[in-house]
């Protein structure tokens, strides 16, 4: 089967075809920086992580590129209520954004250029557009620079919209615009209200670039005019990736083959972010679980699927992905080791052809686990050795394997200590469990499961002997 990916643009699912056979270039709008990361940021990060390992398990020469806004209005005003350096914000909040990622198991991309090192190429492509007709200065001396929509015809295509249909651009003073919908390229210096530090020389005097201007320039930088997928949240579809694409393409440049967009997080309903006040930061989240439990709750939905947030549904997806990991632990306690040459099944490998389907591709990793443990009873043969070599893959593809260092790395190996130290004391107990099951003492035998149990612990009886795990929500 072909892999095949639903395009935002042609609003069908397509055969992906490279531009560049075993080769493919992804762009992802990554995030601004302008407070500490929470759950809804971090999916987009998580998905696309998934995209980028698949392509790569697939066979491609995977170039990802994902940017970092490190200027904004946002950013800018953040910074002045906090009473501190913009600059010093945007960088605190992106080494929070990288410990996020980190703790959640997200490879770095090929590169992750920030918006503030790459202001030439910006103004470069300014002036290309202006060239070509498709832009103008403000002739009210502010120095701001805009995108001339109507000059673009094409302009609504990524979103099917008519011009005359939409709203007024929010991203500037309306003043200097031939038309309200025009948008800003460049945002002359306002020396009454911005720090002298975040304006750059400019042929328009003094300034910034505006927010789409910079993925334009940094896409074309490092993946060139053409590249294969551009992605981003569902929400920066318009105006942020309409912008882009029309300016890119106004200037020459065919941009991206595909677009892809991952569906919000939502807490009762709403998207979660900042101003709704119902933010989850990453941090908090991982005071009560562990970050392969929170990726594996992320990725057992489709990214186009919009997620309603709750700890109710993280313990229950918690709990699921302690069955896998009850199941490799038993089949190492009778293996020793998992062979590392394992391949995911055909149901898990047809399921992520089809759009990065992990909802069905996480269920084909249960079933497997499932006939593994039908296999134990049997003890070490050639077909538990490949179902559990097999269940390891798969979630080594979606970044889900325990035995991934980065797991350990996260928690500098503290977590892992801690399990091993517990699992001592646990065995401990269940050893007398069974000393005085077999002696017939049935009351100590019951009070001792008692205990373990109020700790919080699960106890499942195998065939190969007795197991146990955390409840839901424990850690």
């Amino acid at each position: 089967m072909t892999f095949r990916l639903y395009d935002t643009a042609t609003r069908e699912v397509r055969d992906f075809v490279p531009l560049e056979e075993g080769k493919a270039g992804l762009y992802v709008c990554g995030l601004t920086v302008q407070s500490e990361p929470h759950v809804g940021h971090v999916r987009s990060g998580v998905n696309f992580d998934v995209l980028q390992r698949w392509l790569r398990f697939r066979g491609f020469e995977v170039t990802f590129i994902r940017n970092t806004t490190d200027i904004d209005d946002k950013i800018l005003a953040k910074a002045a209520e906090q009473g501190r350096p913009w600059y010093n914000l945007a960088y605190a909040m992106h080494r929070e954004l990288d410990k996020a990622y980190a703790a959640l198991n997200v490879a770095p991309p090929t590169y992750e250029p920030a918006a503030t090192g790459h202001v030439p190429e910006m103004i470069e492509l300014i002036l290309a557009l202006i060239t070509k007709g498709h832009a103008y200065a403000a002739e009210d001396g502010s120095g701001d620079v805009y995108f001339d929509v109507r000059s673009w015809p094409q302009y609504g295509e990524l979103t099917r919209q008519r011009i005359d249909d939409m709203e007024a651009a929010e991203d500037a003073d309306p003043r200097g615009k031939r038309d309200p919908r025009d948008f800003a390229l460049w945002k002359g210096w306002k020396k009454d209200s911005e720090p002298e530090t975040a304006a750059w020389p400019s042929p328009w005097g003094p300034g910034r670039p505006g927010w789409h201007i910079e993925c334009s320039a940094m896409a074309g930088k490092y993946l060139g005019k053409a590249f294969d997928i551009h992605g981003g949240g569902v929400d920066l579809r318009f105006p942020h990736h309409e912008n882009e694409q029309a300016q890119s393409r106004a200037a020459g440049h065919p941009f991206a083959s595909y677009w892809m967009h991952n569906a919000w997080i939502t807490t009762a309903g709403e998207k979660m972010s900042k101003s709704l006040g119902n933010s989850l930061t990453i941090p908090a989240v991982l005071g009560r679980f562990r970050g392969i439990e929170l990726r594996y709750y992320l990725v057992s939905a489709h990214y186009r699927s919009h997620v309603e947030f709750s700890f109710e549904a993280l313990e229950e997806s918690a709990v699921g992905f302690r069955r896998i990991e009850g199941f490799l632990a038993r089949a190492r306690a009778v293996l020793g080791e998992i062979p590392a040459d394992g391949m995911p099944c055909a149901d898990f490998v047809n399921a992520m052809d089809d759009d990065l389907g992990t909802p069905a591709a996480v269920a084909a990793i249960h079933e497997v686990a499932r006939e593994g443990n039908k296999l134990l009873a049997g003890g070490d043969s050639a077909a538990l050795r490949g179902t559990a070599a097999s269940v390891l893959a798969m979630l080594d593809v979606l970044g889900l394997s325990p035995d991934d260092v980065a797991w350990a790395s996260s928690t500098g190996g503290h977590e892992q200590q801690l399990t091993e130290a517990v699992d001592v004391l646990v065995r401990g107990l269940l050893e007398q469990r069974a000393e005085a099951r077999a002696s017939k003492d049935f009351s100590t035998a019951d009070a001792i499961r008692d205990r373990i149990k109020a700790a919080g612990i699960e106890i499942e009886d195998t065939p190969t002997g007795p197991s146990w795990s955390l409840e839901a929500g424990k850690k």
